[in-house]
Formats: C-alpha cells, sequence, structure tokens
C-alpha cells in the first residue's frame, strides 16, 4: 500500500511580497527552502491563513537569510504582503518507508526566521 503523507511544511511564514505582473511561482528564502527539504521547482500547496485560500504552486529561490515569501503570477490575487500562509508538501511512502517517516516542520518569527524544526506536531490539550 502507498500512502501520501506530509512531507514538509513552513508554519506561519508571512508574505513579503505578491508580484502579479511576474512568472507564477512561490519565491522562498534558500535558508528555508534547506530546512523544509523543499527544491526549487517542487510542487507546494499554499494555505493562506488570513483568508482561507488554498493553491498549488511550485517553489523558487529567494536570497538566503532574506525572509522573503513572494506569491506570483495570478496566485498573487490569492495572497497580500502581511498574509500568514502555511507552506506544505507531501509525498507517497509504501509501509516500510513509513517505518522511518519523520515530516520536516519549519516555524518562524515574524521575520520569516527560523525559530523551531520538529519532526511531529504536538498533541493539543483538549
Amino acid at each position: 500500500m502507498q500512502r501520501t503523507m506530509l512531507k514538509s511544511k513552513l508554519h506561519r511564514v508571512r508574505v513579503t511580497h505578491s508580484e502579479l505582473d511576474y512568472e507564477g511561482s512561490c519565491a522562498i528564502d534558500e535558508t528555508l527552502l534547506d530546512a523544509a527539504d523543499i527544491r526549487e521547482y517542487q510542487q507546494i500547496e499554499i494555505y493562506n491563513v488570513n483568508n482561507g485560500e488554498r493553491f498549488t504552486t511550485y517553489a523558487i529561490r529567494a536570497q538566503r537569510d532574506s525572509g522573503i515569501i513572494s506569491v506570483n503570477g495570478a496566485a498573487a490575487r490569492k495572497a497580500a504582503p502581511g498574509d500568514i500562509l502555511i507552506i506544505a508538501t507531501y509525498a507517497t511512502y509504501n509501509e516500510l518507508e513509513l517505518e522511518k517517516f519523520a515530516p520536516e516542520l519549519v516555524y518562524v518569527d515574524a521575520l520569516n526566521q527560523i525559530v523551531n524544526k520538529r519532526h511531529e506536531i504536538p498533541v493539543q490539550a483538549a
């Protein structure tokens, strides 16, 4: 059996740019790409916490340690500077691979600088 699982997540990054006339994609600080194991041109899912928009695009590299999160092209209509996003990737794993499975979860501050990195989401108290 194959299962599609969360591979990585950039949690609550802040949009710094929204470029309607730029070729479509999402430019992400190279440090964040590395931390979340996201490759340039890899498909990403974006969830906009501010307006509920959910959309698919691909990642491109922005300057390392810049904090840039730039939503480009048609997707620029779905996110504005200051919006909070969750950027996720998924992968398909077989049962053997799942024995070693651990997602890359990256948490940032208001300037999109890494403050924490985990491999599991803490259990929420009821």
